[in-house]
């Protein structure tokens, strides 16, 4: 079985690479829940939704040109593209990408403790499907 050692993870958003700005990153897919439960059932029944994904990512903050800030201010509210990879390398069958369209759902530009990193975290959400890819590129 092959593990991954999850440090150089690749992450784009909006047509820029902020791989070397991330500090972590996390994928999250699911799906809703219904109930199907109906009169005469003893125990509840459940049912798969719609799915939904989002990514929680933690960037240390850099103003510079076509970095997070300049990336991720205007597109608060606003539906964006995205891929991430485990590693940032070619896709494989090891090392699939995901990718989709989704809304950046918050961002925090500024914030942190005298003498620490200055830490910029944001949040993207579901606008469309997810998609997962292995076939190389």
């Amino acid at each position: 079985m092959a593990t991954v050692h999850f440090r150089n993870a690749y992450t784009w958003v909006n047509g820029v690479d902020l791989s070397d700005d991330v500090e972590s990153v996390s994928l999250s897919f699911g799906a809703e829940t219904l109930d199907e439960t109906a009169m005469g059932d003893t125990t509840r029944v459940n049912k798969g939704g719609l799915l939904t994904w989002s990514i929680d990512l933690n960037f240390h903050q850099d103003y510079a040109a076509s970095q997070v800030e300049a990336t991720l201010f205007s597109l608060v509210g606003t539906t964006t593209c995205f891929e991430l990879r485990p590693l940032n390398s070619c896709t494989t069958t090891i090392n699939p990408s995901y990718s989709g369209i989704g809304i950046l759902e918050s961002y925090q530009p500024m914030g942190g403790s005298v003498g620490s990193l200055l830490d910029a975290p944001a949040t993207i959400v579901s606008a469309g499907s997810l998609t997962r890819s292995v076939a190389a590129s």
